[in-house]
């Protein structure tokens, strides 16, 4: 079959070209249309069901929380459900399964969250959070004003209605979330005092001012053939409008009372869940561009830009849109890093080839294959939808030195076949010697090829995060090697039978090449001892392949190299019960801190949550975004990140703030993935906040003690302040006060309610009704509190309520319906790697600490991704393993043969695993990325070795010179030494392919060398290996068959 094709497209080759040129056009679109990203979207699928109410955390939890979180749990395809209370919010995070679509999962929540609304008390606002998650926070951007015009009330309100909704118009956009400055409140600040002097209540003050604030309507009239709308325009629109609302009239003076009589009117703050800093300078105005899921990230971000350039004109002189995050610069560096080692690599391989052949025309086969196969790849990969980011690209990258093996064999094939031809009595037409030449080695390079791409299965198992960062990387790898696989058998035959004139040119055999040539100087003695001690050698190669046991011993662990984004995320977290003013103040001086460092471009603290359902942060939890100066602007003592990490870390030793260090992407993929925000975190499950809490705190102590921790918090779930107000119903009931309404009087009095609210235009404000301030800033004022009872009598709130200071739970997390608190665990990854820290701290925890029973703990973050791998690696490895044996086995009909063959896998191990350890990589899945892919590659090496030894002895049986072991002997160094150009070059071309990745330090280098390293050291002593190995068991085994 393969051979038909090869003649077909040799006698078709005009045919040929003419569909692979189509085939290009094709390759040149897609490469221009298909999306561009950094990474993968790693983001589970998720529905968030996100609702507010003014209770607290434990309120929020029993009543909201927790009845839709248990509702969930039984849906289709659902993986996990997590839920997190905290005051005022309630979030249900529904995680589905890998492949759901979106729009399926939102379609089911909506349909369950119908079906339960009956349950959840009256009064909240319960919606389905934007079809995005925090992964999709693409941009962020702060408002500044240079004139000092306007104060941040009035940045916020261009903010909020302005720029919010022109950026929110912008294809791909979900949502714009606001966070900082202030939010314009009406605020009536009552006179309890004033209200008993005129015997009216809290509730008259809300009514007056709902009654004032109404439009309406009167239908239509008609006169003198006209037909007019009848309305009544009576909306609020200025503070005097409120005061002069009319509270009562008294009959008898005929005198109004008015809203200004018992509170005065004013603009002031709404309270605030979320604040933010600019560079130290306090307070800002910001706002976050979240992307919807499956969306393009460089378009989006693009059309944003062009948006926010648009916007920019239209805002008063001196206010400026401040990039402060921009993911399109991540997308930028790492595509440009790839694209420069692409092309190095295309040179440095094109240059091997031209080298060792010395030959153009036959040289320009492989080369013309490495731009084609790489252009038509992105075919595969835009009508996959995948996208051209740092993995795909990767799996190009590390494709290139082998997909290229096929032509160079081929070529080289035909250029020895032309060679003997010149020198022979040339009794067949060159297209025949070029034809049989390349029916000669194709099928073993077809199969070598489709070995290759088999090897990656075991990517294609990978599930969760590991699945959806390598997918893509396993995808544009095997489509690259099919490619490269169908070229070889189709477009190398039809451009080699343009070049048949070549024939009359020099052609240079192996002894007369003048690099080859000095290389059999060194090899031939090597061979010819190792025929001669043939079993001294494979015993020296068996104690070689036992060193890679304590080689694999020294190596440690981790689930993923760090993706260096060009951008830090610094979450230190506070203790439960931080006030607004105070976070606002430690944010700032920590935010100057971190700008005084050379290496920083800017800094964004936020502190609190942002206007968004796609971000849960308590107040307690900081999430500053460090923007990084190129790398060429660092000091020179600073090398990477990691040094400048714990430089700031020093700086930054705030008491009860431990320190947390990440990335953004990398962070909020994490926190998607297990709800950790950390490498490691200790989850800790049980029915008891208060144990939870105490069991969080012990490991917290046991950890802080390991040299190697960097920081450790354990959340203090129950240690949140609250002021309680018990009332007594024994004394409601003397009152004929119902509960409903004291409580309402005196959450109305305390916290305020917004009862209506001003449009301004489109804007909206709201109206609070609140009493003032000096009547309930302490326990003593709330006691004195007035409560109106029915019959118009005014009661201190201490009569019939009890009021005093408590902890309680300050958030609540629960994990598919079971109470959970969570420990952080950063450790210093210079000191240890994150499978070894996790074993140590689980050896310590079993020493030191004692669980309640029905309590347990589990350690989640990046070490819970490495289990899952290790276990589903234990699977798919050896059946690839095995599958790959049977490729050999119906490529070589001999079973003898595929065993020599396999032999190419223990040999690699040995560089590959000790290049780790020189390098002090860890094992990581990027790691076993790369050793998966050594497997394919060894097969393939290990094909043309024993091919080129086979088609030597062959010719030798079929020329009746095989009758003595010197024979045999020859033979074998006839197809080990003579054959050593094509296997130089295909090695060569492997090795240099993967020098710009080994030597390369742009974005994403990091997890591409990870890939990269087994694959060049297991191809060094492969190589070797086979050199010499190879021929001594080829000895063995033909000296025993005859």
């Amino acid at each position: 079959m393969i051979n038909k094709i090869i003649e077909f497209s040799a006698n078709n080759r005009f045919l040929v070209l003419f569909a692979c040129a189509i085939l290009l056009l094709c390759g040149i679109y897609a490469l221009k249309k298909i999306p561009l990203d950094a990474i993968p979207d790693l983001s589970d699928t998720q529905v968030i069901i996100y609702s507010r109410w003014d209770r607290s955390p434990d309120i929020m939890e029993n009543q909201v929380t927790y009845p839709l979180a248990s509702a969930m749990l039984g849906l289709a395809k659902v993986k996990s459900v997590r839920g997190f209370s905290d005051y005022g919010f309630s979030y249900v995070y529904v995680i589905f399964e890998d492949d759901t679509d979106l729009y399926f999962a939102r379609s089911r929540v909506l349909e369950n969250l119908n079906r339960i609304q009956s349950k959840i008390p009256e009064g909240v606002k319960t919606e389905i959070g934007p079809d995005a998650s925090s992964v999709g926070w693409v941009y962020q951007y702060v408002l500044h004003d240079e004139s000092g015009q306007f104060n941040n009330a009035d940045l916020r309100s261009m903010q909020d209605w302005l720029i919010r909704f022109q950026l929110q118009s912008v294809d791909g956009v979900a949502e714009v979330a606001s966070i900082g400055g202030f939010i314009k409140q009406y605020q009536i600040k009552i006179d309890p005092t004033k209200l008993a002097l005129f015997q009216l209540t809290t509730k008259q003050v809300i009514e007056a001012v709902q009654s004032s604030n109404q439009e309406s309507g009167g239908r239509v009239i008609e006169f003198s053939g006209n037909e007019a709308i009848v309305r009544s325009r009576a909306l609020v629109d200025k503070i005097e409008d409120i005061e002069n609302a009319v509270l009562s009239y008294d009959i008898k003076s005929r005198a109004p009372v008015l809203i200004k009589q018992v509170a005065t009117v004013s603009v002031g703050p709404e309270m605030r869940r979320g604040i933010t800093d600019f560079n130290g300078s306090g307070d800002a105005v910001a706002g976050i561009v979240i992307m919807r899921q499956n969306e393009d990230a460089k378009t989006v971000i693009t059309r944003v830009k062009t948006k926010i350039a648009e916007i920019q004109k239209s805002l008063p002189q001196g206010v400026k849109i401040i990039p402060v995050y921009d993911r399109l610069d991540l997308i930028s560096r790492a595509i440009k890093n790839l694209k420069i080692t692409l092309t190095e690599e295309l040179i440095i391989v094109s240059l091997i080839i031209l080298l060792f052949l010395w030959h153009l025309q036959s040289a320009l086969i492989p080369v013309i294959t490495i731009p084609i196969t790489i252009i038509l790849a992105f075919i595969a990969l835009y009508f996959t939808g995948q996208t051209s980011n740092i993995m795909s690209l990767a799996g190009i990258a590390i494709s290139i030195g082998v997909l290229v093996d096929g032509a160079i064999i081929q070529s080289e094939n035909s250029y020895r076949k032309v060679r003997q031809w010149q020198s022979s009595e040339k009794k067949e037409s060159l297209f025949l010697v070029h034809l049989n030449s390349l029916k000669e080695v194709s099928p073993s390079v077809f199969f070598s090829l489709l070995i290759i791409a088999v090897a990656f299965l075991p990517i294609f198992t990978l599930v969760d995060q590991e699945g959806r960062l390598f997918r893509p990387l396993a995808i544009s790898k095997n489509f690259t090697m099919a490619i490269a696989a169908l070229l070889a058998i189709t477009l190398n035959p039809a451009v080699r039978m343009l070049f048949i004139n070549a024939g009359k040119q020099k052609y240079y055999s192996e002894q007369e090449h003048p690099i080859t040539r000095k290389i059999f100087r060194v090899y031939e003695p090597a061979l010819r001892f190792v025929l001669a001690n043939s079993k001294k050698v494979l015993i020296i190669a068996f104690i070689l392949f036992i060193s890679v046991i304590p080689a694999f011993k020294m190596l440690g662990s981790e689930f993923m190299p760090i993706l260096h984004e060009g951008t830090i995320l610094y979450m230190p977290t506070a203790l439960p019960g931080i006030s607004v003013a105070e976070a606002q103040r430690v944010l700032t001086i920590q935010d100057k801190i971190l700008k005084s460092f050379p290496e920083v471009e800017t800094v964004f603290g936020k502190a609190g949550r942002a206007e968004t359902a796609t971000d849960i942060a308590p107040l307690s939890m900081v999430e500053t975004t460090i923007v990084l100066k190129p790398k060429s602007q660092w000091r020179k003592e600073i090398k990477n990140e990691e040094q400048l990490i714990n430089e700031m870390n020093e700086k930054l030793d705030f008491p009860g703030m431990p320190n947390i260090w990440t990335m953004p992407i990398k962070n909020r993929i994490d926190m998607l993935a297990t709800g950790i925000r950390s490498p490691i975190g200790i989850k800790i499950f049980g029915s008891d906040l208060q144990v939870i809490q105490s069991i969080g705190i012990k490991i917290e102590n046991i950890l802080k003690a390991m040299p190697e921790t960097r920081s450790v918090i354990a959340e203090r779930i129950s240690s949140g302040y609250f002021l309680d107000i018990d009332f007594d119903r024994e004394k409601l009931k003397i009152f004929g006060l119902s509960l409903k309404d004291a409580q309402d009087q005196a959450a109305t009095a305390i916290g305020g309610s917004n009862v209506s609210e001003i449009l301004a235009g489109r804007e909206r404000y709201p109206i609070q009704v609140r009493f003032a301030p000096h009547f309930r800033q302490d326990v003593s004022a709330i006691k004195r509190l007035l409560i109106t009872t029915p019959t118009g009598a005014q009661i201190p709130l201490s009569e019939i309520a009890k009021i005093n200071f408590r902890n309680g739970a300050s958030m609540i997390r629960n994990e598919n319906a079971s109470l959970v608190g969570y420990v952080y665990v950063d450790i210093d990854q210079n000191k240890i790697d994150i499978g070894n820290y996790v074993k140590n701290a689980q050896k310590l925890l079993l020493e030191q600490l004692i669980l309640p029973q029905n309590y347990l703990i589990s350690v989640s973050g990046q070490f819970e991704n490495m289990i899952r791998v290790k276990e589903r690696l234990k699977i798919m490895v050896p059946i690839t393993l095995a599958l790959i044996i049977f490729l050999l086995y119906f490529s070589t009909k001999s079973w003898v043969k595929t065993a020599i063959i396999a032999l190419a896998v223990p040999f690699s191990l040995i560089g590959a695993a000790w290049i780790l350890v020189i390098l002090d990589y860890n094992l990581s899945i990027a790691v076993w990325v790369g050793i998966i892919a050594l497997l394919g590659i060894d097969a393939e090496t290990g094909i043309f070795m024993l091919m080129y030894l086979d088609l030597a002895y062959n010719e030798r049986v079929k020329a009746d010179k095989m009758n003595s072991e010197n024979d045999l002997k020859e033979a074998i160094t006839e197809g080990a030494l003579h054959r050593l150009r094509p296997k130089l070059m295909t090695v060569c071309a492997l090795i240099a392919g993967l020098i710009p990745i080994m030597s390369g330090d742009g974005a994403g280098s990091d997890v591409m060398k990870r890939i990269a390293a087994p694959i060049f050291g297991g191809i060094i002593t492969s190589f070797l290996m086979e050199l010499l190995i190879y021929p001594a068991v080829f000895y063995w085994w033909k000296r025993k068959g005859r």
